[in-house]
């Protein structure tokens, strides 16, 4: 049998390993990517879906919040980033800034909030990955890929807060990669992006209280 990681990819392969996978440690994690073992699924055989419309479909962005549009601005500021569109990118900062400026503070935000809000967004993303597919658009659903990953390990890590609290951050550093926005703890960054495959220079790492 093989567990696939929901994030990285990472393949924990039963028959290479000298240890079944339901027999690993709790706290075991990823050895790419840092995720959790409840990160893992059992690898399926590929099953075509059919196409159902959504109302992501017809999703008029004027009903979007001020942070919610500072988030879209910001990610489209990264993909122009990655395709060396730098005037494009630098317009989306702009905009992304502006967004983030008029956005209302949010005074009663709990991490258990946070880990429900997480939840809900992986839930959307097959839905928005029908969109893209159906659309034949490439680009599209390359930032669903790279979104939802991303959105799984932000997840996973505000899980294993909930169940560790600070010490999870004791003797550790917070690293972000500035491209796909993938969050990394650990000493060092990876050697390489477990979700968009850019190299450790292009991860900042985040002080505390920051």
């Amino acid at each position: 049998m093989k567990y696939v990681c929901q994030i990285c990819g990472y393949i924990y392969d039963e028959d290479k390993e000298a240890v079944p996978f339901e027999q690993l440690p709790d706290d075991w994690k990823c050895p790419l990517c840092g995720a959790m073992k409840s990160d893992f699924k059992a690898e399926a055989p590929a099953v075509e879906k059919a196409y159902v419309p959504t109302h992501t479909e017809t999703a008029d962005l004027k009903k979007l919040s001020a942070g919610q549009l500072a988030a879209v601005c910001s990610n489209l500021a990264r993909g122009c980033e990655k395709q060396y569109k730098a005037e494009e990118s630098k317009l989306f900062n702009e905009l992304a800034n502006y967004f983030t400026a008029i956005t209302p503070a949010v005074n009663d935000a709990t991490v258990e909030k946070v880990a429900k809000l997480l939840q809900e967004d992986i839930e959307d993303y097959p839905h928005i990955r029908d969109v893209a597919d159906n659309g034949k658009d490439r680009g599209a659903a390359r930032v669903c890929v790279w979104g939802e990953k991303v959105t799984r390990m932000l997840s996973s890590l505000v899980n294993r807060y909930l169940e560790e609290g600070e010490q999870m951050l004791a003797d550790t550093d917070i690293w972000v990669c500035t491209v796909c926005g993938f969050v990394y703890i650990g000493q060092e960054p990876p050697e390489l992006c477990p979700v968009c495959k850019v190299p450790p220079y292009k991860f900042e790492k985040i002080e505390r209280g920051a």
